[in-house]
């Protein structure tokens, strides 16, 4: 049984995971982080990169980052496919019945974040270009040892996915940091913001909500074969800033503590049905009302930061009213319905590149499977070895679809 200090709320999931040590250590085939950030936070997945000898894969979105800004300021040095990520209706990604089912409601995403996008577009492209084994990190972690990670690689020789741990400021939800700070056991557990993931053995997808890297952890009946391995940090930041950050993230926090509460008691997703979600928002209103009670009487809490997280939590209680065990049982069934759907997609797209090519394949032909006919072409900035334009293809040996565009029409093609 998992650590607890109460019959509302288990302050770990640490005993789902494997810690045997790698009988040895591994390569990693590229570094996929999903941006929103200034270029200057890419520079330790940089420094990784080229003490791992792989490829950075950078996946940019919103006003403070570019392809562009990211190959000016990185080391030449670096083997870099720097991608400016357009909106999720231009992409050759599924149709998600999640998100079908959330869109329009105050549950909907969409406009707030890309996350899941950029990551679910990280697993296509290397499955495009042949990569077996990819970690993808998150723009604000640090601490990085090409050590730690090559014993991760290791570990997917028997696992799926491997975790670093992610030490310094805690990767918890708005609900667990109130609970944490005020005296509560809370364990993070792992995650996509450094994860290592073997790609042949992932059938999983990034939904588009909160907590989507607990949900692509997850196997038809429980937690695929995952460890942890290692350590790297995460940078600060102030969870309690708006109380809408705690509503944003209420959904899926609820869904994903819900179905892990069944595993951590050997318990299947299965069990997951109206009769346990009716049970377990009962049980999630329970917590955080006890979790409000703490901050209240939290004697250290300065009077403004008591008050900015009373007013999250309540903002956590609200949307949580809203929640229905219909509408829980309603997105796990929309949810299988799309790990299904990822699956049919990955196994049409093309295997080209491994078939037909000896050398390794350039970047914009994979490019151009992962948009959708008629849209615009994805721009991109290379580096280090893919700098260099192109070798003359046989285009008989390419499917139509998959020809590079003319040049200039991808964003620094031999330049």
């Amino acid at each position: 049984m998992p650590s607890t200090d109460g019959l509302d709320h288990h302050g770990s999931h640490q005993d789902l995971l494997c810690t045997d040590p790698a009988s040895a250590q591994g390569a990693i085939d590229a570094i996929i982080v999903p941006t929103a950030r200034r270029p200057a936070y890419l520079k330790g997945a940089a420094e990784l990169a080229l003490a791992l000898d792989c490829t950075l894969v950078t996946l940019h979105s919103k006003e403070w980052t570019s392809a562009v800004k990211a190959a000016q300021r990185l080391p030449q040095s670096v083997d870099l496919i720097a991608i400016d990520v357009p909106d999720s209706a231009q992409l050759r990604l599924p149709n998600w019945e999640t998100s079908r089912l959330l869109a329009g409601t105050v549950f909907d995403r969409a406009k707030r974040t890309d996350l899941s996008t950029k990551r679910n577009l990280g697993l296509a492209l290397s499955r495009l270009l042949g990569w077996s084994r990819v970690l993808f990190l998150d723009d604000d972690i640090t601490g990085l040892k090409p050590a730690d990670v090559r014993q991760a690689s290791g570990l997917l020789d028997t696992h799926s996915a491997v975790g670093l741990h992610i030490g310094g400021f805690p990767d918890h939800s708005v609900v667990c940091h109130a609970y944490r700070q005020s005296g509560g056991t809370q364990q993070a557990f792992i995650g996509g913001g450094a994860l290592a993931v073997q790609v042949e053995l992932s059938g999983s997808f990034f939904p588009d909500i909160y907590n989507d890297d607990w949900f692509f952890l997850l196997g038809d009946k429980g937690l695929r074969s995952v460890a942890v391995s290692g350590e790297v940090r995460q940078y600060p930041y102030d969870p309690f800033r708006s109380p809408d950050r705690a509503r944003a993230e209420e959904l899926g926090d609820t869904l994903a503590e819900g179905i892990y509460w069944l595993l951590d008691q050997d318990r299947s997703i299965i069990d997951a049905d109206q009769a346990h979600w009716a049970r377990f928002l009962v049980q999630r209103r329970h917590f955080i009302e006890r979790v409000l009670n703490m901050v209240k009487h939290d004697g250290t809490l300065e009077p403004k930061d008591k008050t900015r997280r009373v007013e999250a939590l309540r903002g956590s209680l609200g949307r949580l009213a809203l929640i229905t065990p219909r509408l829980c049982d309603d997105y796990l069934r929309a949810w299988t319905t799309d790990r299904q759907r990822w699956q049919r997609h990955l196994q049409k797209l093309p295997t080209w590149q491994i078939q037909q090519h000896p050398e390794p394949v350039q970047p914009q032909l994979a490019l151009a499977e992962l948009r959708h006919p008629g849209s615009p072409h994805l721009t991109w900035r290379p580096g280090g070895q893919y700098k260099r334009p192109p070798k003359p293809m046989d285009p008989t040996s390419l499917r139509r679809e998959a020809q590079p565009p003319r040049q200039g029409h991808l964003t620094g093609v031999g330049q």
